[in-house]
């Protein structure tokens, strides 16, 4: 999952090799001949030289190191590898697809007599909810995943969170009750026992609250139900609040944590009632990103959901792993070890050897 985020462009020119620097990182896509040749019938090679992985850089410190002995190291540890030859009518540019990392220093040569063009692009790799495949078609029968239904280990500040709180459903149901049964109000005329109890309520109120519903009365000509007390209204509403938490926590059973290889950890938060995801289905996803301390460095919780090829590679190699066996509908919490996830390398809002936490929801795959 890259991004092309600028063009990038050299000329290489034979007998001067070039050293590359990249300030990030650069994928050569094309090399080509350029409209003025030295030689028309020579074939012209270009080489890079890279420094393998894992090759130590030489430490200019230690001075009673011999010379000779330096220079042995340094090209014991760099490779040479050719990324293409070029030959006037015959071939003349040709595709390739080199990613040269940020940081690192690299050399072009060029064998022939011919100058020649590398072009390609900076690129980024950091953004994990890019859609990898630039579909356009929109999910509109997805719902949206609502953390609510996921529970987790790590704190979160709801604050930090797009999601509606419970309060306001709950007075949403509340008014549509009230306009309910004040709708289905009786139009007859109230009993005597019904008006003597009114009556006597009318007495004990103020006179600022009879003048109220004495208003009210003449707006709508109906007589205004007597005034609920406080305390019955909290004792209803306390009621509600413990049915509705005994029915979150029914739907919400706990899982058991797996450790599967590498280190990472797989707890089910709940299980799905559709087909398995397997290597090679491409998933639809929901998800939160968080690190051990509980900040998000990354969601998709509505919209547009996520999708990808599993066990391609084109997602961290603990997603490939832990989302193999869910179901659709399930959900899950991955603990990801750093070497799973992004290893050494910071990514953006993401610090260098950081255990990541996913809580993940799978919604369909095909």
């Amino acid at each position: 999952m890259t991004i092309a985020v600028a063009l990038w462009s050299i000329t290489a020119t034979p007998g001067e090799p070039s050293v590359i620097s990249p300030p990030s990182d650069i994928r050569i896509t094309n090399i080509a001949l350029g409209d003025q040749l030295a030689d028309e019938n020579g074939r012209t090679t270009v080489k890079l030289v890279y420094r393998r992985p894992g090759a130590d850089e030489p430490d200019s410190d230690e001075e009673d190191e011999d010379e000779d002995e330096e220079k042995e190291n340094d090209n014991a540890e760099l490779s040479s590898t050719v990324l293409c030859s070029l030959t006037p009518g015959k071939i003349e540019q040709s595709t390739v697809d080199v990613v040269l990392t940020e940081d690192d220093e690299y050399l072009i040569e060029v064998v022939g007599k011919n100058t020649v063009y590398l072009t390609g692009n900076y690129i980024d790799q950091s953004p994990f909810d890019q859609d990898p495949y630039g579909e356009d078609e929109d999910v509109s029968d997805e719902e949206d995943f609502d953390l609510q239904d996921v529970s987790s280990d790590v704190e979160v500040n709801p604050d930090e969170l797009d999601i509606p709180s419970d309060d306001e459903g709950r007075f949403e149901e509340i008014v549509e009750e009230t306009k309910a049964a004040s709708k289905g109000e009786s139009k007859k005329r109230p009993r005597d026992s019904d008006a003597m109890e009114t009556g006597e309520q009318e007495g004990k109120l103020s006179k600022a609250e009879q003048k109220k519903q004495k208003k009210l009365k003449a707006a709508n000509g109906e007589a205004v139900p007597a005034a609920t007390s406080e305390k019955s209204e909290k004792a209803e509403k306390g009621k509600k609040e413990k049915k509705e938490k005994k029915k979150d926590e029914k739907e919400k059973p706990k899982g058991e944590s797996k450790t599967l290889s590498g280190g990472l950890k797989v707890v089910d938060h709940k299980t799905g009632t559709g087909p398995q995801a397997k290597s090679g289905d491409t998933v639809t996803m929901r998800y939160i990103g968080k690190l051990e301390n509980g900040k998000i460095f990354d969601q998709n919780t509505k919209g547009k959901p996520f999708k990808f090829h599993l066990g391609k590679g084109e997602v961290i190699k603990g997603w490939d792993i832990g989302i193999v066996g869910m179901q659709v509908g399930g959900e899950r919490m991955l603990t990801i070890p750093a070497p799973m996830a992004y290893g050494k390398r910071a990514q953006g809002g993401i610090p260098a050897n950081s255990t990541l936490i996913f809580e993940v929801k799978l919604l369909g795959l095909n």
